[in-house]
């Protein structure tokens, strides 16, 4: 018999990021960058705040499907380091991502947000970050991203 799939809350992380900065059409889509700024992680066992350095790396294909690539960091409240490099996609109706990207709010319901984070960090305390799989539930608002991350059971 197969174990069965589940997932359990863990922890929100909202970042706040600043403004776009694009490469252009790089054959496959439209390379962005996008600063992170800092923000916040809340949750039962995981609190602190985001440090105020990285930055998200998307390309945005001809069909509208961004594919995201955020590399940043964040400090615990009792002081340990954990990095994040978390990777995924967003999708939905053409107008509305045309309405995110311009800054303008869009219902996260109507989008798909999903991440894959991946966690390093030399903290016993937090060790367990780097010996689970997660997945990610995200919404784009106009100055931050908001994801709540669950474990992998």
């Amino acid at each position: 018999m197969t174990p069965e799939l589940a997932t359990k809350y863990v922890f929100t992380l909202t970042v706040r990021i600043g403004e776009v900065t694009s490469a252009g059409e790089i054959g496959h889509g439209v390379r962005r960058i996008i600063p992170i700024l800092g923000g916040e992680v809340r949750g039962e066992g995981v609190n602190g705040k985001i440090c105020a350095f990285g930055a998200d790396f998307q390309i945005i294909r001809p069909n509208e499907l961004i594919e995201l690539e955020a590399k940043y960091a964040f400090e615990t409240d009792d002081g340990a380091v954990v990095y994040v490099e978390n990777t995924g996609i967003r999708f939905g109706p053409v107008e509305l991502l045309q309405k995110l990207k311009r800054g303008e709010p869009v219902d996260p319901k109507l989008i798909y947000f999903r991440t894959v984070p991946r966690f390093e960090t030399g903290s016993e305390k937090y060790r367990w970050l780097m010996e689970n799989l997660f997945v990610g539930s995200a919404a784009r608002h106009a100055d931050r991203v908001v994801i709540d991350v669950h474990q992998v059971l």
